[in-house]
């Protein structure tokens, strides 16, 4: 749990996902198209990806990718995100947690 918490405190925008998980890409093209340099750590290429996926998992995180944190906080997985950009909620975390100027 030590190792999420840091990993999730060091950018304002941290995503987890697996490299063969399709709504991971769309949500990781969902933030590159905002202009957001995201913090990717796929599970799958991870050494202790088991490991972290657990913690996602204890932490509520289901299913456990992707599993999107901003400002460090959870936010939710692939239907939270596109529900809050379809509502336009996105783009004000995003401005409040300091990944986007405009």
């Amino acid at each position: 749990m030590d190792r999420v918490a840091k990993l999730i405190s060091q950018k304002a925008v941290v995503i987890f996902s697996k490299s063969s998980c399709g709504m991971c890409h769309a949500i990781k093209r969902l933030f590159y198209e905002f202009g957001v340099s995201p913090a990717i750590y796929e599970l799958d290429e991870e050494s202790r990806g088991k490991e972290i996926e657990w913690c996602l998992m204890r932490l509520g995180c289901n299913p456990s990718v992707p599993a999107v944190f901003i400002g460090g906080k959870f936010v939710g997985s692939a239907n939270m995100v596109i529900t809050l950009h379809l509502n336009g909620s996105l783009k004000k975390k995003l401005r409040d947690a300091g990944a986007l100027w405009l």
